[in-house]
């Protein structure tokens, strides 16, 4: 990779596929961010570049990689593989490119202590994935068929989304009188089923029929 081909993605500014650190400093952070980016769509983590986008590179760089990289091997499960790139700007400073595929085996999770904590790219953003969204993620991992039941709660939950466009879990919960956790089974059934779009939030995720989406 030339630094040329940096400016340019650079440029782009951060987004969906792209995020911009000065420096490896909080690495776990960092690693979210690694994690997000495999789970959504793949995409470019960019050491030595300001948030504006401002290419000035960092010293030692090579020391950068080697904390990541370490970080990336014993932090992240199931295991990740990386593209990295070293560019030099001169002979003091330079930028590293963390290139990361969508992955096969997302969702891939950051360990921490007795709690399992994925994340997803929403915008230009990592925020950490609810339930739904990693219960997806997994079911999408090996496709298949998926049947369900049209019952009594598909049919209020249809009717609620034809009236509002869209819904949330909590809305789904209370508007059919069940528990989070069965309004949960049957929202991601419909997802795997291709017959809803999960869409994920910062705050909260909502729904939307599919056919909606065009």
């Amino acid at each position: 990779m030339t630094l040329q081909e940096v400016k340019v993605l650079a440029n782009k500014g951060e987004g969906l596929k792209i995020e911009f650190k000065k420096k490896a400093a909080f690495p776990e952070k960092i690693v979210r961010e690694v994690i997000a980016l495999a789970n959504t769509a793949g995409g470019d983590l960019l050491i030595g570049v300001d948030d504006d986008g401002t290419v000035s590179g960092q010293r030692y760089i090579e020391e950068e990689i080697f904390i990541l990289e370490k970080s990336i091997r014993e932090l992240i499960f199931p295991d990740l593989r990386v593209e990295i790139f070293t560019v030099k700007l001169n002979e003091k400073k330079g930028v590293a490119v963390f290139r990361i595929p969508l992955s096969p085996d997302r969702p891939h999770y950051l360990n921490v202590g007795d709690r399992k904590q994925s994340y997803i790219r929403v915008g230009d953003r990592s925020v950490q994935a609810s339930r739904e969204v990693w219960e997806v993620l997994r079911r999408n991992r090996v496709p298949r068929d998926t049947i369900f039941t049209y019952g009594w709660k598909e049919e209020i939950l249809m009717k609620a989304l034809e009236e509002k466009g869209q819904i949330t879990l909590k809305e789904f919960s209370k508007l059919a009188k069940i528990p989070p956790f069965l309004a949960s089974k049957t929202l991601v059934r419909l997802v795997s089923a291709n017959v809803l779009v999960l869409h994920p939030q910062e705050m909260e995720d909502y729904f939307t029929i599919k056919s909606q989406e065009g």
